[in-house]
């Protein structure tokens, strides 16, 4: 027996995922602070992250703010008067750590973005792995995400959407380890679940991110009880099914849900505690919209538990008032990178984040004098992981009939709710990047499919055979994401250079 066959299994269901983030951190950090800019709507949650370091809330920034904080000049960029932020706060104080640790510039408003990246590749391999029960799965399930381009991009910008997919990720591997954890304590009911607390505070965190969150949070915490109500009958009669639902789902909704209200009410501690100064700008009423406990304001503003009531109802009608711009004001909007929800999994509309086209020859791109260069950041997803990926899924909806096994569930439920609620609003600009949040569960699916591909092979050679198709796609994958790489990280190439890798017209 050689060294490596010493290594326990479950020891190398740590070193492989964990070697593979490590590449990931490296691919994503390298250069990470290029450009020295705001790129797309960083403009908005890298400042908002600085607001909050700085008074605890957001404030408005001047309109010379931009090019003062890239030249390092950091005096004078609020104007004092608190913002109306369109996203809860939850994903911009992790930015914040970033710009606490390394300054207030594009390495420090983007640092924060690697590391969850590269931390939702570890947490993805080993929910692939309590899946499948395979490190070769796992390890290909964390190659794929480091290498998918859309991963990659977001991952190294500071905007939210990265963040709410690193949550839902860790959420639902909760969900999932919960599942087991219940498995060899059926004999009696457990009222302390760890994971699912864990899960609570991740689904919490994903809300505290982007609103969109809690689909994933009601879809796996209904799963949640689904599951165990399921198991405890196979286990044996004890009680009908409406008690036993009951007495699952009570305390699961204490675990996961009401955690995840407390943890998204912290994330807005900075707002309560400032809440005076978003009633001097915007108006006591917010715009008249009625308060849901009495009148707001002829409201008494004595004692601690009046301030508090006044916190909580100011922070409603802040709710209340960004929700109609969600849905009522963006209406009218346009965007030249918006796309229709229905062409997200193919890709057919990425948007361009940054460019910079025309750039004369003489910036060293290598070509001949009189051609041009251009820049680009393109968040583009790898062509083979979500080509391949949309098979994925379409195979595993009759697998999941055929066996009704829960691992086909959770890539199929994961992807929907985090796909389909976007239909809804695709009369006002949505982008394609929003996809970031399920490719993780595209990828669920196609390692579960190379996992059934896989438990198929009955003889040697179908397993090489299998085997060789399996490793051909993953350097497919690894190929095409060096292929586009150019354009994922702003690199200056020539305009032909450039054409080759705009595969469609809309890509432009």
């Amino acid at each position: 027996m050689t060294v490596l066959e010493r290594i326990p299994h479950r020891v190398w269901g740590w070193i492989g995922p964990l070697g593979i983030t490590v590449l990931a951190f490296v691919l994503r950090v390298w250069n990470v602070g290029y450009p020295n800019a705001f790129v797309f709507d960083e403009t908005y949650y890298a400042k908002d992250a600085w607001s909050l370091l700085q008074h605890g809330y957001v404030q408005d920034f001047t309109e010379t703010a931009n090019a003062q904080i890239v030249k390092g000049d950091l005096t004078g960029i609020m104007t004092g008067e608190p913002s109306w932020i369109v996203h809860p706060d939850g994903g911009k104080w992790l930015i914040a750590l970033g710009e606490q640790a390394f300054g207030f510039d594009s390495f420090g408003w983007r640092i924060s973005g690697v590391v969850i990246g590269a931390l939702t590749v570890l947490v993805l391999a080993r929910l692939v792995l309590r899946m499948t029960g395979s490190v070769v799965v796992s390890c290909i399930a964390a190659l794929l995400l480091t290498v998918d381009g859309m991963h990659f991009v977001m991952s190294r910008l500071a905007l939210l959407d990265i963040f709410l997919a690193f949550w839902i990720v860790c959420g639902v591997a909760c969900v999932v380890a919960d599942r087991d954890w219940i498995r060899s304590r059926l004999d009696r009911y457990r009222f302390v679940r760890p994971w699912q607390l864990l899960a609570g505070v991740s689904f919490g965190m994903a809300c505290a991110t982007k609103w969109s969150g809690v689909y994933a949070l009601a879809a796996f915490g209904v799963l949640a009880v689904v599951w165990e109500v399921m198991a405890r009958r196979k286990a044996g009669p004890s009680h009908g099914w409406l008690r036993r639902t009951l007495t699952v789902g009570v305390p699961a909704f204490g675990s996961i849900v009401v955690v995840a209200l407390l943890v998204y009410l912290v994330t807005w501690t900075g707002f309560l505690l400032h809440h005076e100064v978003y009633e001097a700008r915007f108006g006591h009423g917010y715009g008249d919209y009625s308060a849901p406990w009495g009148s707001y304001v002829d409201r008494p503003t004595t004692g601690f538990l009046g301030e508090t009531r006044d916190a909580f109802r100011s922070l409603w009608h802040f709710h209340v008032m960004t929700y109609g711009f969600h849905t009522s004001d963006l209406n009218s909007a346009t965007h030249p990178y918006q796309s229709n929800p229905a062409s997200w999994l193919l890709q057919l509309r990425p948007v361009g984040a940054d460019a910079r086209f025309d750039l004369p020859a003489s910036t060293r791109c290598g070509q001949a004098e009189g051609s041009t260069c251009i820049r680009e950041i393109l968040i583009l997803g790898n062509p083979v992981i979500w080509w391949s990926g949309v098979l994925a899924l379409v195979a595993a909806f009759p697998l999941w009939l055929r066996t009704w096994s829960w691992t086909w569930a959770v890539p199929i439920v994961a992807v929907l709710v985090s796909w389909l609620p976007w239909f809804r609003f695709d009369d006002r600009p949505i982008f394609s990047f929003y996809a970031v949040a399920f490719v993780p569960f595209t990828i669920v699916a196609i390692c579960l499919v190379i996992h059934w591909l896989l438990g198929l092979a009955t003889t040697p050679r179908l397993r090489y055979g299998i085997g060789l198709a399996v490793g051909a796609f993953v350097v497919a994958a690894v190929v095409s994401f060096w292929f586009f790489h150019p354009v994922y990280t702003d690199d200056l190439i020539p305009y032909d250079s450039w054409r080759d890798r705009m595969w469609l017209s809309r890509w432009i």
